[in-house]
Formats: structure tokens, sequence, C-alpha cells
């Protein structure tokens, strides 16, 4: 199933956002407004299993968004100079340059190249604004009163929660390096997260999506 473009998309990430219609205050052109995504794969003559001839086939790619994760097939602009791993943007409209449209699809709908590219992808998001991933482990919260968002990570259960939980009551943590020094036996918090990222990704059938938004 896949949603098709009636506006511009990307919710926040960390909540289950499927607001995929822009409103008026989206429209206004204030540079945090800017939602962007991150080439997975180019298909500067369309797909392959497009029967049209190639003249009436619009140059298209696969994208992953960078506000939280949904993945798009964007419609690309004839005269897009665009590559795997650049950013675009995706919304608001009056800021597109690269794109004329997009639709909004699931993991199986990507390429093969895109697939390939997508945990390198979501890595160098999480990279870039490590203090927004940080901030999970210091703001997760109990989802039910027998399941936290912390036990949704891989691997954590209830010892590595509450130590968790323990330690961010003595202080914020700062960065990836301070949760693994501080957290005894988590040691790859970041790729903890990158791990359960492409989880929600694959499954669209997961009951808790913490970091990708859902079809609208």
């Amino acid at each position: 199933m896949t949603t098709t473009e009636s506006g511009d998309a990307d919710g926040s990430a960390g909540s289950a956002g499927d607001d995929a219609d822009e409103t008026a205050s989206e429209r206004e052109s204030d540079p945090e407004d800017v939602r962007y995504a991150v080439i997975l794969d180019h298909l500067p003559h369309g797909r392959a299993d497009d029967d049209r001839p190639r003249h009436r086939k619009s140059p298209l790619a696969y994208a992953l968004g960078e506000r939280d994760f949904r993945l798009f097939e964007v419609t690309l602009a004839d005269d897009a100079d665009v590559s795997i791993g650049d950013r675009i943007v995706i919304g608001p409209t009056e800021a597109r340059d690269a794109v004329s449209g997009f639709k909004q699809v699931t993991y199986d709908d990507l390429s093969n190249t895109a697939n390939a590219e997508l945990e390198y992808a979501i890595e160098e998001i999480v990279d870039a604004n490590e203090r927004r991933f940080v901030d999970f482990y210091n703001d997760a919260q109990p989802i039910t009163l027998r399941l936290h968002q912390l036990n949704l990570l891989p691997g954590i259960g209830k010892k590595l929660r509450n130590n968790i939980l323990d330690q961010r009551k003595r202080g914020p943590f700062e960065s990836f390096e301070d949760v693994e020094e501080r957290v005894s036996g988590l040691h790859r918090p970041k790729e903890v997260l990158i791990e359960r990222i492409l989880e929600e990704l694959r499954d669209d059938d997961l009951k808790y999506k913490t970091f990708v938004g859902r079809e609208s």
C-alpha cells in the first residue's frame, strides 16, 4: 500500500506522525519547516517495469525522509542533477528544487540498490543528529504498565532498561559515547537504534513504531 502525494510529507521523528497533507502553516517559508530526504537510488529513466516509451517517463528516485524515516518514491524534475546520498527537499512545495512530486512507499517497494543503501543512510542521519537520538535514551517513557519504550530496542531487557533509567536520573546523557560509558552492558547504543529503525521500516505491522512515521 502506498500513499500518493496530496501535499508534503515527513512528520516528526520519535512519534508515529501521519500528517501527509501540507497545512497552511507548513506552506510558510520558515527554514525550520524545510523537510529533507536522502536519495537511496536514482532511476534517470524511470522504473524498469514501466512500459511507456522512455520520453514519456520521468526520472525517479527512492528516498528516505530525514525527520521520521518515511520512504518515498520521488518524481524528479527533468533537469535534476542528483546522485545517491544527496539530500533533496521534500517540502514545503515552494522550497523544492529537484522534486516535482512524490508518494510514500513501503520497504518492499524499494529497488535492490535502495535496499542496499538504506542502513548507510540511516546511520548518516543518526550521526548528523546525534543529540536528537541520544535524547531518546534521556526521554523514553513507559508505553504500558509492563512495556517501556526502551524495551523496544533490540537486546534491551529489564536489567539494561533499569540501568539506563538509573543513570539518566544522575544527569542526561550527552552523547552515544556517554551512554556507552555509563550504562554497563550497553556496548553499541547508536547501532541499537539503527537496528530498531530498520526493524520498523521492514515490518509494516509492528504495533509500536517509535522512530518511523506510519503511512497516512
